[in-house]
């Protein structure tokens, strides 16, 4: 069992026989005889050896490892699985909030030129000589001037926007 146990270990390991004989400043044929059954490391050895293979030594002294990694497999494909629908439900739902942002910030542009239009740059009637009228109708010139130069190219690019973050069947 302890031959079986030392074997099972340093393979899980994986290290070789070498690499076990010189942390343990032995020769491989002695690593080899542990593991074949032919001779026993004494109790200072055997502390060493679980040291060196970072496992208690009632685990190499105790019944044979049985390989539990088919169980661990699965259960970390299990957990990557729930992470990868997670995450896809994270990027669904980013890509949905997205979509629908470029959609409202279509229909805010379109509405904004609707009101443009219709009101016709009423500032234009005003009188400029007093300075509070004449500084308004400077910022809403102003941000008309933008807004018809600016605003076309931000629709397309929110049209765009939104044809390309739709959801794919």
């Amino acid at each position: 069992m302890l031959n079986e146990n030392i074997k099972a270990v340093r393979t899980s390991k994986g290290i070789s026989q070498e690499e076990l004989a010189i942390k343990l400043n032995v020769v491989r044929q002695t690593v080899s005889k542990w593991e074949r059954g032919l001779s026993v490391p004494d109790s200072e050895m055997l502390i060493s050896i679980s040291e060196a293979l970072e496992t208690p030594v009632s685990v190499l002294l105790g019944e044979t490892l049985t390989e539990e990694a088919p169980e661990d497999l699965k259960a970390i494909s299990e957990k990557l699985e729930v992470i990868n629908l997670q995450l896809a439900r994270q990027k669904a739902a980013k890509r949905k909030a997205l979509h629908w942002s470029f959609i409202v910030l279509c229909v805010v542009i379109a509405a904004a030129f609707a009101v443009t239009a219709s009101a016709g740059s009423p500032y234009l009637d005003w009188d400029f000589s007093d300075p509070e009228t004449s500084v308004a109708g400077t910022l809403l010139h102003a941000f008309e001037w933008v807004f018809v130069r600016i605003a076309p190219f931000v629709f397309i690019g929110s049209v765009v926007g939104a044809v390309m973050t739709r959801k794919r069947s």
